[in-house]
């Protein structure tokens, strides 16, 4: 079989195909065969991506609605042929910026039940749809949830982002357990700075300058990881094809990274150019006796910054 061909005659559902991610996503499922609904708030948006490719429906869908989510499961199911193979729980933003001392009771609601209630209600209405689905190689239908490199430690996102990415690899975990024996694979994508709008629209760029914005962006993340360019949503789109595809059949209750090595380690590990954390001991051990000697200064070279941890990821 072809890659072109990975997902000839099955059904795809994508939320936040819009824009970013899930729109990279929709086009490559749709590429390679899919009959893909792509679901979003923004329907306009939804129905210019699905206008670039035959086999591609516009769904408007609201993840903070149950109803529309489960409106959008049945209708994919009815018009898909009878059934589900794939579903991307992918829609969101930034969610609430303010600090845990600060956040109140409707900002954290409103996080969750975007970033993650949305995760867990996307798979709840699309698993009647999805059971005992075809597979050459055992793999059944397969779920994958977005999550966030924000879930894997403090200063990546505001705190309420976090918090809802953490639960939603967890969810993704005991999902897995739960619909193992309906033949559903479950795993999840974790996203590192992905040149998306997630950073503009959480700070209200004005619009003239999100194309500006948008390339500091790149740079920015550029200079913060080992993989020295912009990670782009097409990187995300491949992992989530691989863990859609029969390829990945043999996989489920993970999470891939997909951070162009943000998380490998502290930067002196993967950049010569940056001080490490004996550096300075080291050179106090060499330097020359000195009758009144005083410690070298650490050394001063100091990294590129980084995107805000107020800013979010995807």
């Amino acid at each position: 079989m072809r890659v072109t061909e990975r997902f000839t005659g099955k059904t795809a559902v994508v939320t936040g195909a819009a824009s970013g991610i899930g729109r990279a996503t929709a086009l490559l499922l749709a590429r390679e065969g899919a009959r893909v609904f792509a679901a979003d708030r923004d329907f306009a948006g939804a129905q210019a991506v699905a206008a670039e490719l035959a086999g591609m429906t516009a769904v408007a869908c609201d993840v903070c609605e149950p109803d529309q989510i489960a409106a959008l499961m049945d209708r994919a199911a009815r018009e898909g042929g009878g059934g589900i193979d794939v579903v991307f729980n992918n829609a969101g933003a930034g969610g609430e910026r303010a600090g845990i001392d600060e956040i109140d009771a409707a900002g954290w609601d409103a996080t969750m039940n975007l970033l993650l209630r949305s995760v867990a209600l996307g798979i709840r209405y699309a698993v009647p749809h999805m059971k005992d689905r075809v597979s050459t190689r055992g793999g059944g239908a397969a779920i994958i949830n977005t999550s966030s490199v924000a879930a894997t430690g403090a200063g990546y996102s505001p705190t309420a982002y976090a918090v809802a990415k953490a639960g939603v690899l967890h969810l993704t975990k005991v999902a897995a357990t739960d619909l193992a024996r309906y033949g559903i694979r479950v795993n999840a994508v974790l996203p590192g700075f992905i040149n998306t709008n997630i950073f503009t629209s959480s700070i209200e760029m004005p619009e003239d300058r999100v194309a500006t914005a948008k390339a500091v962006i790149a740079q920015m993340s550029a200079n913060a990881q080992p993989v020295a360019r912009g990670g782009q949503p097409e990187d995300i789109a491949e992992a989530v094809a691989f863990l859609a595809s029969e390829a990945a059949g043999f996989i489920t209750g993970t999470s891939l990274l997909v951070d162009g090595g943000l998380t490998i380690g502290q930067r002196h590990s993967w950049d010569p150019e940056a001080p490490g954390m004996f550096d300075a001991l080291r050179a106090l051990a060499e330097a020359p006796a000195q009758s009144s000697a005083q410690p070298p200064a650490q050394p001063s070279a100091q990294p590129p910054a980084q995107p805000s941890a107020q800013d979010g990821l995807r």
